[in-house]
Order: structure tokens, then C-alpha cells, then sequence
């Protein structure tokens, strides 16, 4: 599969007219189930070569169709299955009818399934489409299962997780793997359903990239392929204000390693210089820290106008361990006034908490120039009516977030999504889990700051930014602790 098309992300909706058009252009769809189902019969013979049998569970739609087809397909390999039916099989129509007929074994009422040990379930219930809660028998049966302990192969998703949210619809499965088909959907990627899905492998089943990317949406896996065109570029005549110059605000005497954080990663992260924008108290604190890091006063906001009387500073991160609300609000408009690009963090976010629209005035127009990262608590503060919808996905509350303040929302956590006003989201997945330490989000904020005071656009500078950090998180270990961060980022892939 091409590799843009391979970090395609499609919900279930994109599916439905991706499947549509894949038929209107004269694909079998009855043979893209074929597929699909000979994939999962593949994955189950690979993945679990010790299953005493195979317990095929299959729904009243195309998910339970693909499971008929995984059945036969199994059968004919010589394994010993069970296949218990959601429904009247009989009332199936279409490509599940045909699978149905072609499947010609035995089948049981799913009520009857009684989990045993030895068996391997085969979740083809409900998939990727399921926007409601899973009925009660489904539920009782979820639960049996994960009692016995049975490990469950999903197919396209586990039955019980929504596609477009990733939420759990009433019980979910807890699959040791999922295979699913052309590429992921956001229930594989968001929480909780990145965990239930287990390992995920997605099969090519046939239908062309053209009509893919015709069809899905603006949504993709955060990896190099997105933004590695958008990379700063060093030439023989590259020098450190051509590498951009980066200020980073610190906070008072007692608060001042969230910044030092940041503009150490941002030094580490490419720019060329790095200045600390140092409170006059907390110059002590600060100088005793650094080295390669320069270190400015700045007490005022005529301190901060004469300072960006220098063009070649064009880039800036606010929030880290700052405090002071006000004196934010103030700097982050003379930013704004002056066309500054901006990363607005931390406390630099909760100086807006009581007028959003104040900051987002500031940077309505143009190509955004700010970018803003925040993690759940700090989102609600400047989106309360976003943060309060919960039939919204985190991809949907970040790109509606983006679109109305014109900037690129980087709405940080374990699946952390990247959001661009234009509609374009990413999804990252390589963070480590021990990446949610005090002061990691500091080191990434200084991380953009440096890739926008390179050059890069802010989607891209932010985009690449958060798999940076995640790759530094792996290259420090289980156990990092936030000044690690800065020396493991990595050199661009």
C-alpha cells in the first residue's frame, strides 16, 4: 500500500462510501468480503497455532459476514470451529446472505455459547459501525468471556468499541489482536479502544488508493510521511539565525525549571538560538542553570517591545511554570499586534480561561501562527462547550477547536491529536506510556517552538514535534524523568 494512504485514518461513515464507490466502480463487494474474511482466518491460524478451537461469533451484518467467510475458511484449514449467530440468520441480506449460504455448517444461537477452555473467539458481531450499546445478551456474553479469560481475535473492531469515538458502547472485548481492512479507524487509535483493540494489522483487500483518498476524510497517523516535506533544510550557508532564534518566558524565582525545560529542548530540538526571558528576581536562579541557553531580563511590556524591535526573533513559547495571568494576557497581545509566531502553554492557556474569545481575536486571519497545548483540563478552560459534548470524538473536539481560534491545537494525552483550522488532524501513537511525567509537556512545547523558529508551518512544526517527543521518550527509557527528555530527541528521520 502507498505509504500516504497506509497513515490513513477513516471513520466509519468515510467506510460506508469508500465501500460505495469501491462497488460503483465495478469491484466485487461480495469479493472484498472474501478477502476480508480469508485475512482473519490467516491472522487466527498464525496468531494462535495452539487453539483447541475456534469460537466464530457473527452479527446480523457485513462484520458477521466477514466472520461466515473467516468460518469456512478455517474449516477448510482442517481447524475445529463453532460458529454461534447474533439474530436470524435467515433475515441476512446481501454479501452476509451469500456468505451465509456459502458457509453451509452448523450454527447455534449465540446464547448458547458456553466459553471453554482451549477456545479462541472470533469477534464478528458488530465491528467498526456500531454507534450504540451493544444489546444485554451481547454485554452478558462480553463479560463471560473475559472471565474465562478467552483470548479474542477482533474482526475490524472489537465488537462493543465505537468506531468514530473509540468509546466503550454499553461493554466492549478486550482483543489480544484486531485485523482490519485498508486502513484504521479512529476507534483503533483513540482511548479506550487503542487498548481493547490489542495488536492491530490492517490487510489490503483490494480496493484502489485512488478511491481511498477520494473518499476518506482529512485524517492520518502522525508519521514522518505526513510532514517530512515540510523539514527545514540546511545548506552550506546555514547559520544559527538562519536556524531561528527561540525565547522562551520564565516564570519567578520559584518557579523557573518548567521554562529552563522548554528552552532546553528547544536548543536540542534545532533552533539555532535559544533565550530565556528571565523576571529580574529570578536571574540568579536562572543563570546557575544554564549554559548553552542565553538569558535576557525581561520585567515589563516595554521590555518586551524593544526586544522584538528585532525581527530575526520571530518565535516564542509562554505558559511554562509563568503564573502571572495578567502580565500573560498582556504579552501574548503585543505578540499578536507584532505578527510573532507563538506557543501558548500551560498557564499561558488558563490566563484566558474567563475570555477565549479575547486570545482568539488576536489570532483570527491569515495562516495560523499560533499553536496551542493543552492537555483535557486545560482544553476545557478555553472550549468549555467542546469539552462538555461527549458525542464528539478527541479528533472532532480538536478540529472544531483549531477552526475557531485559528490556531493549531495540539490536545495532548495518551493518543494525543494534532489539529489544523483548514480540517486536517492527526492521531499520534508512538508516545510511551511513561511519557506522562511532571514537566514532559514543558520539553514539547519548547519542541515546537523550535521547529517554528526553523521555518515550518505551525500543523507541521507542531505534527512533528509530538513524534519527536515520543520518540525521545523511548530513547530514554522507562523510568525518564522530564530533564532527560531534551538530550534523547532524536535527529530528524
Amino acid at each position: 500500500m502507498h505509504h500516504e494512504i497506509d497513515t490513513l485514518i477513516a471513520t466509519p461513515e468515510d467506510m460506508g462510501r469508500i465501500d460505495r464507490a469501491a462497488a460503483a466502480s465495478g469491484l466485487s463487494s461480495y469479493g472484498l468480503m472474501e478477502r476480508a474474511g480469508h485475512a482473519v482466518a490467516a491472522a487466527a491460524l498464525r496468531l494462535f497455532p495452539g487453539a483447541l478451537r475456534f469460537a466464530v461469533l457473527c452479527g446480523p451484518g457485513n462484520n458477521g459476514g466477514d466472520g461466515y467467510v473467516a468460518a469456512r475458511a478455517l474449516q477448510e484449514a482442517g481447524a475445529d470451529i463453532a460458529v454461534y449467530t447474533l439474530g436470524d440468520a435467515a433475515a441476512l441480506t446481501g454479501d452476509a446472505a451469500t456468505a451465509f449460504a456459502a458457509f453451509a455448517g452448523a450454527t447455534r444461537p449465540l446464547a448458547d455459547y458456553v466459553p471453554r477452555a482451549g477456545d479462541v473467539v472470533v469477534d464478528a458481531l458488530f465491528g467498526a459501525g456500531l454507534s450504540r450499546d451493544v444489546p444485554e445478551t451481547v454485554a452478558r456474553l462480553i463479560a463471560a468471556v473475559g472471565q474465562t479469560v478467552l483470548p479474542v481475535l477482533a474482526v475490524d473492531l472489537p465488537s462493543g468499541i465505537d468506531g468514530r469515538t473509540g468509546q466503550v458502547r454499553g461493554a466492549a472485548f478486550e482483543a489480544v489482536a484486531t485485523v482490519t481492512f485498508q486502513c484504521r479507524k479512529p476507534g483503533h487509535l483513540l482511548l479506550p479502544g487503542r487498548a481493547m483493540a490489542g495488536t492491530v494489522e490492517v490487510f489490503d483487500i483490494g480496493i484502489p488508493a485512488r478511491i481511498l483518498a477520494r473518499h476518506a476524510g482529512h485524517m492520518r497517523i502522525n508519521r514522518p510521511a505526513v510532514w517530512r516535506l515540510a523539514l527545514p533544510v540546511q545548506t552550506g550557508v546555514t547559520h544559527k539565525y538562519v536556524r531561528g532564534h527561540l525565547a522562551v518566558f520564565s516564570g519567578p524565582a520559584t518557579a523557573t525549571g518548567a521554562a529552563r525545560l522548554s528552552a532546553l529542548a528547544g536548543l536540542h530540538a534545532g533552533a539555532g538560538l535559544v533565550t530565556l526571558l528571565s523576571p529580574g528576581e529570578a536571574l540568579s536562579a536562572n543563570a546557575a542553570h544554564l549554559t548553552g541557553v542565553m538569558l535576557k531580563s525581561l520585567d515589563s511590556e516595554a521590555d518586551l517591545a524593544a526586544l522584538i524591535e528585532d525581527a530575526r526573533l520571530k518565535t516564542f513559547v509562554l505558559g511554562p511554570g509563568f503564573g502571572d495571568a495578567g502580565k500573560a494576557r498582556r504579552y501574548v497581545r503585543q505578540l499578536a499586534e507584532s505578527g510573532r509566531s507563538l506557543v501558548l502553554d500551560a498557564d499561558g492557556i488558563s490566563a484566558f480561561r474567563d475570555a477565549p474569545d479575547d486570545l482568539f481575536a488576536l489570532f483570527a486571519g491569515g495562516n495560523p501562527r499560533l499553536v496551542l497545548t493543552p492537555h483535557d483540563g486545560e482544553f476545557a478552560r478555553l472550549f468549555p462547550d467542546l469539552a462538555a459534548d461527549r458525542s464528539l470524538s478527541k479528533i472532532e473536539r480538536a478540529q472544531r477547536a483549531a477552526a475557531r481560534s485559528n490556531a493549531v491545537l495540539v490536545l495532548k494525552g495518551a493518543d494525543t491529536v494534532i489539529a489544523a483550522p483548514d480540517g486536517r488532524a492527526l492521531v499520534n501513537e508512538n508516545a510511551p506510556p511513561w511519557l506522562a511525567t511532571a514537566g514532559s509537556g514543558d520539553v514539547l512545547a519548547g519542541i515546537v517552538g523550535a521547529h517554528l523558529a526553523q521555518g515550518m508551518p505551525a500543523f507541521e512544526a507542531a505534527a512533528s514535534a509530538v513524534w519527536r517527543h515520543g520518540a525521545a521518550g523511548h530513547k530514554a527509557g522507562e523510568g525518564l524523568i522530564a530533564e532527560d527528555l531534551p538530550e534523547a530527541i532524536p535527529p530528524w528521520p
